[in-house]
């Protein structure tokens, strides 16, 4: 569906992504056929991009929506998922979220990790930093690996 676009704006949609984010984003840049500072670089950007939207806009919307059953079953499931994997972010606050957005593994990354901001009132722009460095940690590991399995 994304082959008509640019390769360089496909690697920033799929880095944009929940659950995928750039820990696939990057791979796909490689295996695309750009150099992988340029896979890294664009995937950060693509994974930086719904930080402030999610941490500015998820809680009203989402008190909007809990009047719709259906919504709230998502909420319900949502909320659990992320209590599930937040405990680091519950211990150690925005340090927590650093390594939380950091570790490369699926459901570890910046949208998970603004849902546990959310849900621990961190504040945004202490969350907003946070997340971003956590990014730009998870961007060097998943580069590494990719450019050791791939490169």
């Amino acid at each position: 569906m994304l082959s008509s676009l640019p390769n360089e704006l496909i690697v920033v949609i799929i880095a944009a992504l929940p659950i995928i984010e750039l820990r696939g984003a990057i791979p796909v840049g490689v295996e695309l056929g750009l150099p992988i500072f340029q896979a890294w670089y664009l995937s950060i950007l693509g994974n930086l991009l719904p930080i402030l939207p999610i941490l500015y806009f998820f809680q009203p919307l989402s008190n909007y929506l809990m009047r719709y059953r259906i919504y709230q079953k998502f909420y319900d499931w949502l909320y659990n998922r992320t209590m599930r994997k937040s405990d680091k972010v519950q211990q150690w606050g925005a340090l927590g979220l650093v390594l939380f957005t950091a570790v490369p593994l699926p459901t570890t990354g910046a949208w998970t990790a603004c849902f546990a901001a959310i849900l621990f009132r961190i504040p945004v722009r202490l969350s907003f930093s946070a997340i971003s460095l956590g990014v730009v940690l998870a961007g060097f590991i998943v580069a590494f690996l990719s450019n050791m399995l791939l490169g």
